[in-house]
């Protein structure tokens, strides 16, 4: 595209108010606008017309636009914006492209944003208010992103008050910024070495998965730990949602919460037995509780020999059509297999194949065994709240020969 043009009409009007500016200049700034960042021919004009008005202190070039303050909650995908919010929280930056990014919020709303390193913005400030003119807000995953950019203009702004977010239920939750309260109801392995943490928080109306990231400065959630959570992350991928706790301020609550324990349930033939299933290891550092290996090391903290023993099932469960991971906790797990934790530790500290011959026994009672299991379903995993063994009946049996019968 051909921006000669509209530089040399940037240029005589810098140049008709007595100061001099290079058209080679004003044509890079227009293209970096048009191509890199999508901005529309005339915005770009208007953009790079009040930077240098700015520039050299000139007035009655700022025309409208961007120029109009709205709240986060008004803005729409492809807009030029101003607004005045605040910086409540910083994350890493993904890229050297970046500079900073992180979530906005004001009393209507929260958003991620994200600073250009071409840029060339003030460093912003957690806590501190801006006002922000001509920035862009697109959208990526679903969720709307506030974009600081060379032609936006960044200020700090007094302001007085606080915000309090509201609180929003798990089962309302969507792709963007939100503050929820919930009771951390599991913990999973890690699938990543860069991830802290990751499971299931829950509240009275559904659960939803969580990831917090390794960084400087943040800390795990205890299991069973009820938090408040304002500003974090909700993503939603495949048409599952999760919510990123590093924007998060996480603040731990006293009492309990009567969460919602699932309503799926699956019956089928246990078909296979996952390792790490029967008895287990676990870290006994206060809020990790992570899976050992045999060798008693901990992905986090490294060797543990003062480990806390545990009992636990994975495996699958088949009805013939479809095929369902099932994992299933302590308590039910002795009820399934009939073997406490005691019995278990006892078992493997007297038997040549130790912990093995827990696997090997858990093995003999469940395979080929059908079960009814019922819980909380996630990503075809569900997470049992409660199981049982599903006996021979010949009665039931005998019905279904003779309708079979019947019909021949």
């Amino acid at each position: 595209m051909d921006f000669s043009d509209t530089a040399e009409r940037i240029s005589q009007k810098i140049t008709s108010r007595g100061h001099t500016v290079e058209k080679s200049g004003i044509e890079t700034k227009l293209r970096r606008l048009v191509d890199e960042f999508g901005v529309p021919p005339a915005e770009a004009e208007r953009t790079v017309l009040n930077e240098l008005a700015r520039e050299f202190s000139l007035t009655g070039f700022q025309s409208g636009g961007a120029g109009e303050q709205k709240t986060l909650n008004q803005l729409m995908n492809g807009e030029w914006v101003t607004v005045e919010c605040k910086v409540v929280a910083l994350t890493a930056a993904p890229s050297p492209s970046i500079a900073q990014t992180g979530i906005m919020a004001d009393v209507s709303a929260a958003m991620r944003f994200v600073v250009w390193s071409r840029a060339n913005a003030p460093v912003l400030e957690a806590g501190k208010w801006y006002r922000l003119e001509s920035a862009v807000v697109d959208q990526y995953k679903g969720m709307l992103n506030l974009k600081i950019h060379s032609g936006t203009t960044v200020r700090e702004v007094p302001h007085e008050g606080s915000l309090k977010p509201d609180i929003t239920p798990i089962r309302d939750l969507s792709p963007g910024v939100a503050s929820v309260r919930g009771k951390v109801v599991q913990e999973w392995e890690a699938t990543h070495d860069r991830i802290l943490q990751s499971g299931l928080i829950a509240d009275e109306t559904g659960s939803v998965r969580f990831v917090l990231w390794k960084e400087e400065g943040k800390e795990r959630l205890n299991p069973g730990g009820v938090y408040t959570l304002y500003y974090a992350t909700v993503d939603d991928f495949n048409g599952r949602l999760s919510i990123t706790l590093n924007t998060a301020t996480t603040v731990p609550e006293e009492g309990d919460i009567q969460v919602n324990t699932g309503s799926s349930s699956f019956q089928g033939a246990f078909v296979h037995l996952a390792p790490g299933s029967g008895l287990i290891k676990r870290c006994p550092v206060e809020g990790c509780n992570r899976v050992l290996s045999r060798q008693n090391y901990c992905p986090v903290h490294e060797i543990q020999p003062q480990f806390q023993y545990d009992l636990r099932i994975k495996g699958w469960l088949d009805n013939g059509e479809e095929t369902r991971e099932i994992l299933i906790q302590r308590g039910e797990s002795e009820h399934l297999v009939g073997m406490n934790l005691d019995q278990a530790r006892e078992l493997a500290e007297n038997n040549p194949l130790g912990m093995d011959e827990v696997f090997l026994r858990f093995r003999e009672a469940l395979l080929g065994r059908y079960l009814s299991c019922r819980g909380r379903e996630i990503e075809n995993r569900l997470l049992v709240s409660g199981c049982e063994l599903l006996h021979y009946e010949p009665e039931q049996l005998a019905n279904l020969l003779n309708r079979a019968g019947g019909s021949l």
